[in-house]
């Protein structure tokens, strides 16, 4: 109830603050007149801040989802798609799609167009995945230690990939290139929140089974740990951190039962990403911060001190 009273609080505010106030008179014109003519902070709170708030909302609900599969799939408190490099594999495939086959891509029919970054991201995420969990077993069988350093060995890979991309891109490209690697949800529109709403239930539908049989659900996690991934990271580029707060704020207020921890995470995603776009979007107006940014400056800390906590609880602390 309280994750909840915060989402509805979050979106209140990103409906209300930016460069044009928007007031309750604004509000009340949506419900007046629904689907006719709108004017000044009407008509900006229904054109541009209501989907985009629903944007951050469920790309957030997404990640912390994907976030907390991510633990449940490793048992690895300290895990994330992020860090592990699923979410860097999204953003090399879709920089490849950028750069080198831009050309191809371009001769993709127009109702098409919206889906081949998408597919191309869910390629990339979904091989990370993969060769994550196929090679930390291989070459460190049950160690902690191992999936993460695999994990970032893959990450270094694939920003490798987009570092490569940067280098030949196009001066256009390389704009492109630059939203994916900060992230931002300026982007944000009524179709493609709704289609983010499907696939964040269908992760929904398959996460309410976890914690009967993790062995034999493991390829299925991984499937929708990079769809949810990649479909973030399509449209919304490199948003990082999200994934490994949420499952953690939402662990030490009610405890680590997955189906308690799995809902809630997708909650407190939502409302920290919608807080920190809205941050990002109204803290140097009429500039925009990207929003990774932001999630970077408060996951930073964050991360340390959970790590910090990780190594206290599991005993092995202690001097160098």
């Amino acid at each position: 109830l309280g994750l909840a009273a915060a989402l509805a609080a979050a979106l209140l505010l990103a409906g209300g603050v930016g460069a044009l106030p928007v007031g309750l008179a604004d509000w009340a014109a949506l419900v007046q007149a629904p689907g006719g003519e709108l004017s000044g902070g009407a008509h900006v709170l229904w054109s541009l801040r209501l989907p985009r708030a629903l944007l951050a909302a469920t790309v957030g609900a997404a990640l912390g989802l994907a976030g907390a599969l991510t633990q449940g799939l490793f048992r690895n408190p300290m895990a994330d798609p992020g860090l592990l490099g699923v979410t860097s594999g999204a953003v090399g495939a879709a920089a490849l799609v950028l750069t080198v086959f831009a050309a191809s891509a371009a001769a993709v029919p127009p109702a098409w167009r919206l889906w081949v970054l998408p597919l191309s991201a869910f390629a990339g995420a979904l091989a990370v995945c993969f060769a994550l969990e196929r090679g930390a077993r291989w070459l460190t069988p049950g160690s902690i230690t191992g999936l993460l350093l695999t994990g970032l060995a893959l990450n270094a890979f694939t920003m490798a990939l987009v570092g490569l991309c940067t280098f030949v891109a196009t001066d256009e490209q390389l704009r492109s290139l630059t939203f994916w690697t900060l992230g931002s949800l300026a982007g944000g529109s009524w179709p493609v929140a709704g289609l983010l709403l499907v696939v964040l239930a269908l992760g929904e539908a398959v996460a309410g089974h976890l914690g009967v049989d993790v062995q034999r659900l493991r390829t299925r996690l991984i499937v929708i740990v990079a769809l949810l991934s990649a479909f973030a990271v399509a449209w919304c580029g490199l948003i990082g951190f999200i994934g490994l707060m949420a499952p953690h704020l939402v662990r030490a207020a009610a405890g680590a039962d997955q189906r308690a921890v799995l809902p809630l995470a997708m909650l407190a995603g939502a409302v920290l990403l919608l807080v920190a776009d809205t941050v990002a979007r109204t803290a140097a107006m009429p500039a925009e911060v990207p929003v990774g940014i932001v999630t970077a400056l408060i996951g930073g800390p964050a991360f340390l001190w959970l790590l910090h906590r990780t190594v206290r609880t599991s005993g092995q602390g202690g001097p160098l």
